[in-house]
């Protein structure tokens, strides 16, 4: 029962030294979220891949979860009357915003790294998703989700994630 104590507090911990330099860097909070958790994992990989208890099926669950939930609020955020009116932008920013970054980062793999036809297709899709969930927690700290903008990019990417599924 310690360990589940513990790693709970680890996770704690780094969610709060993310939220202290987003405030000290003065950078959204999502994007230092996103490089903190990326350095913890990068740590635990030379440390132990148990380090942080990423296969604990609890943790797994609230990530799941917590993923869910902010694609569920970005969904309810989004305007159909603004995606009536915008719906060429958006689908043509989505729809480049799939394709661009995954053409050029599978051809990066195969020809510049020298990777297998494989592994570079799915170089290309790990690098060209964009999440939903932090376009979104971007958008509301800065108030972009009130402004038309915003809400074209929102849904643009919306058809990034469905260009990504298909």
């Amino acid at each position: 029962m310690t360990t589940v104590w513990t790693l709970a507090a680890v996770w704690f911990g780094l969610a709060l030294f993310a939220s202290f330099c987003s405030i000290y860097l003065r950078v959204s909070t999502a994007l230092a979220e996103i490089i903190v958790g990326t350095g913890a994992g990068n740590l635990s990989l030379l440390l132990g891949a148990n380090v942080l208890g990423a296969d604990e099926p609890w943790i797994k669950f609230l990530a799941g979860a917590g993923a869910i939930m902010l694609t569920f609020l970005a969904g309810a955020e989004l305007d159909p009357a603004v995606f009536r009116q915008r719906w060429r932008e958006a689908t043509a920013v989505g729809i480049a915003s799939f394709l661009l970054p995954f053409l050029g980062c599978a051809a990066a793999a195969y020809w510049m790294l020298g990777w297998g036809v494989a592994a570079s297709w799915l170089a290309g899709i790990a690098m060209s998703t964009t999440s939903v969930a932090v376009v979104y927690a971007v958008m509301l700290e800065y108030g972009f989700n009130k402004t038309a903008y915003g809400k074209t990019i929102l849904a643009a990417c919306f058809i990034t994630d469905l260009v990504d599924e298909i």
